[in-house]
């Protein structure tokens, strides 16, 4: 079995199949990282895989990163060379490089650029870096794939923050809420919204081209 860890629901949806168990986080690390430590025993590899938001700019939306290593608490794990290897292979148009793990969504265009400069990771997401460390403590190899849902140059309005229930489906009663809280707030919840969707219209996409194992473990 390999784990496939998604931040929501509709990612999940997505890459779940047979051999494959996938699981949303819903933003929570700690219940992320409790739930991998239990199935950890019967994996042959986990990746985190799913939508992100950009840090170097110049990475457009739907675009795939493949990452040689994930930042966990300032250090670089490196992700399973053979694994990367035929993830690259798969999706030859994606970008290689380091992803950054973050246990809060990282909303603001000069604090990505900030992140940027500092780490040199080339998108963030929330689940890579619980992957990374879980994987390590239990000694399995692991991979990181992710797609470009919001640009860089953006700011994610304060709608999309409180967006996301704890088991990784949406939230629309708080949407709403903070949109009527902010009704100004509207065209960048729109335009967010439309880029999420190409987003996971690419997840989709690359996740045809990778097969029902990911291109994981048990393949090379």
């Amino acid at each position: 079995m390999i784990l496939a860890v998604t931040g929501l629901q509709r990612e999940r949806g997505i890459v779940a199949g047979p051999d494959i168990e996938a699981i949303a986080s819903g933003g929570d690390p700690a219940r992320l990282e409790a739930a991998l430590d239990r199935l950890a025993g019967t994996a042959s590899g986990i990746i985190s895989i799913g939508i992100a938001g950009a840090l170097a700019a110049g990475l457009p939306v739907g675009q795939w990163v493949v990452a040689d290593a994930v930042l966990v608490d300032g250090e670089s794990l490196p992700t399973d060379p053979a694994w990367t290897s035929r993830l690259a292979a798969r999706l030859p148009e994606a970008t290689r490089g380091v992803l950054l793990g973050a246990n809060a969504m990282v909303a603001d265009a000069t604090q990505k650029a900030a992140l940027h400069s500092t780490t040199g990771a080339v998108a963030v997401d929330m689940e890579s870096h619980i992957v990374a460390r879980v994987a390590r403590r239990h000694h399995l190899p692991f991979a990181a794939a992710r797609v470009i849902s919001d640009a860089a140059h953006h700011d994610l309005p304060p709608a999309v923050l409180v967006g996301m229930k704890s088991d990784g489906g949406m939230d629309l009663p708080a949407v709403l809420r903070s949109l009527l809280a902010n009704p100004g707030q509207l065209p960048a919840l729109i335009r967010t919204g439309l880029e999420a969707e190409r987003g996971f219209r690419a997840l989709l996409r690359g996740h045809r081209r990778l097969g029902p194992r990911l291109a994981g473990p048990d393949l090379g």
